[in-house]
């Protein structure tokens, strides 16, 4: 038995869904999604209550919630901290450069898996209810369309078939093989 294990594993994971809650409230923001969305109010209503005091300090700039954003490194850091004193009971010889470049690079690599995961459920809902409207699909389209439509250009669909997120899924395997993310 891993009790250890399994407790790091659990805190991993609810902070990763927080974080990727977070960011996805985030995009939705610099997609300007439909926040009259069911999913949309979600993770409205999940994100708010940390979300509203963190605004009054850090104000947005230019249509971007930097609010968000620091509130994501942030949820990184301190999960990032948790795990560390779980693993190995204290942060002794642990710098803050090195602390900062493994937040970002964690921070980074959250990012691509959220958007590997909303093409990989793009794609099966794709196949699963072709023709007809979901909240999630529709949102999801909302979320990858600004990366998926540049990818377009390069490679059209060709008879129905629309490879483009095939181009983006392999440019974001590159991207994490290339920085060693994940």
């Amino acid at each position: 038995m891993n009790p250890a294990g399994a407790f790091v594993f659990i805190i991993g994971y609810a902070f990763d869904i927080y974080i990727m809650i977070v960011l996805a409230r985030f995009i939705l923001q610099m997609v300007r999604a439909d926040f009259y969305n069911p999913v949309s109010q979600f993770i409205v209503k999940v994100t708010t209550p940390v979300l509203k005091p963190l605004r009054r300090i850090i104000p947005g700039f230019g249509g971007i919630d930097i609010a968000s954003i620091v509130l994501m490194f942030t949820l990184v850091l301190i999960k990032i901290l948790i795990l560390l004193l779980i693993d190995y009971g204290s942060l002794s010889g642990l710098s803050l450069l090195t602390l900062s470049i493994i937040t970002v690079k964690s921070a980074a690599n959250i990012v691509l898996n959220f958007y590997m995961f909303c093409i990989f459920i793009g794609i099966i809902l794709s196949w699963i209810s072709q023709g007809s409207y979901n909240a999630f699909s529709a949102l999801l389209h909302q979320i990858t369309e600004p990366i998926l439509a540049p990818a377009r250009k390069i490679l059209p669909p060709m008879g129905g078939l629309d490879l483009s997120p095939m181009i983006i899924l392999i440019l974001i395997s590159f991207i994490k093989v290339l920085f060693r993310l994940g």
